[in-house]
């Protein structure tokens, strides 16, 4: 379900036009889908290109779930349904081993300081290697905010393999610059590439299959590598911790904080809060700059929840002074938030808790039934969660 075509439509970040791409992918999210997912070239019709709503929640996995399984038999769209799950596997498997994230963060600057100004991490960034597949792919990451996600394996295996950069330079590459950037699936797949997250197992860009899934577009016969040695940590294998579990929604007035992650969080609130803020982007996790297309699709997104849920419609919070403020000035004392997965606006949420409780402010992280359903079963691989996909439906009552 990651980064599809970008010809088909218009990539406009409301949920009204998440909503609309839905009920136009439906007829194609079975048969079509499972045989034609993988081509990046001329099946539009064959992909959902719903990521990029899907990241910030304008439109939820539920909702997407329910559609496809009112409309085709699991049998039928397993395929894209197993998509789905992927997206909540990787955030709680990142849940259960939260130091990937960090080692992966704090690794940055040194990196970006030894390689940043060399001519093979300049020539690859700006679609320069003389590889016409990969240049193609780079140029257009950075003019538009999109990749298919096949041709991110691709990249992904060229950049570690082929030209021997850093894998954590090419995940900020991809993070900084997809509309769709989404710290446990983009962090992840890099790993599983470079045989980090499944151990050993690596995956090998070929000429051939390049030229097969491009429809002849590409062929780059004689220029990629034909070995892919996994990758080593350098440390001991990623420590499985336990998932903390969400606050419950608090029985006193309470005012409400949507985010990037969770922008439909309000409609699924048992109760209604005093109020709505909608808080500013977060920082992508990087000491380079996010890319204009992947920045501007945010904050689009973020304008549109502040349109649809807040009565201050001008999503630019960024200090625990404004909470605080606002929260005074009704009379509260607690604010809910969505449980923010594994990353920078994680990150960002929990520095703002310490300072709101020196106010007197609680902020409550609340977990998305979907959520707590899903993350307790990615300590592992995907293939035991796969296992109890019908379950998990069941228990979300889906369809």
């Amino acid at each position: 379900m990651d980064g599809e075509h970008q010809n088909a439509f218009t990539w406009q970040p409301t949920r009204a036009v998440g909503l609309q791409r839905l009920q136009d992918f439906l007829p194609h999210a079975a048969q079509t889908y499972a045989r034609l997912r993988n081509y990046d070239g001329r099946h539009a019709s064959a992909v959902s290109c719903l990521s990029p709503w899907v990241r910030h929640r304008l439109i939820t996995e539920q909702e997407i779930l329910q559609q496809v399984l009112s409309s085709w038999p699991l049998q039928n769209s397993e395929k894209f349904v197993q998509e789905v799950f992927w997206r909540g596997y990787f955030k709680g498997w990142l849940q259960h081993h939260p130091t990937v994230w960090s080692t992966y963060h704090e690794a940055l600057p040194d990196l970006i300081d030894r390689h940043g100004s060399s001519g093979d991490y300049r020539n690859a960034v700006e679609g320069r290697t003389g590889i016409d597949c990969f240049d193609h792919w780079a140029r257009e990451l950075v003019e538009t905010g999109y990749m298919h996600n096949h041709a991110r394996m691709w990249f992904a295996s060229i950049w570690i393999f082929t030209l021997r950069l850093p894998w954590q330079l090419g995940a900020d590459f991809f993070l900084r610059h997809l509309m769709d950037g989404d710290p446990a699936s983009n962090t992840l797949s890099w790993r599983w590439v470079g045989g980090l997250h499944t151990k050993g197992k690596t995956y090998l860009a070929r000429a051939d299959n390049i030229a097969e899934f491009t429809d002849g577009r590409f062929n780059p016969a004689g220029q990629l590598s034909e070995e892919a040695p996994a990758l080593e940590e350098g440390c001991e294998h990623p420590r499985l911790t336990g998932l903390s579990l969400g606050d419950p929604l608090p029985a006193t007035p309470f005012l409400l904080l949507l985010t990037e992650d969770d922008l439909e969080f309000a409609a699924s609130l048992s109760s209604p809060p005093a109020d709505i803020l909608v808080l500013g982007a977060a920082e992508r996790g990087s000491p380079l700059a996010t890319g204009r297309v992947a920045q501007t699709f945010r904050n689009a997104a973020l304008s549109d929840a502040a349109l649809r849920w807040a009565d201050d419609q001008s999503p630019s919070l960024s200090s625990e002074h404004d909470i605080v403020s606002r929260a005074q000035s009704l009379g509260v004392r607690d604010v809910v938030t969505s449980f923010a997965p594994v990353g920078p606006n994680a990150d960002r949420l929990a520095n703002l808790r310490q300072a709101l409780s020196r106010e007197g402010i609680t902020l409550h992280f609340v977990q998305q039934t979907y959520d707590a359903a899903i993350w307790p079963h990615g300590s592992k691989g995907f293939f035991a969660l796969k296992k109890k996909i019908p379950q998990l439906l069941e228990q979300l009552k889906i369809p």
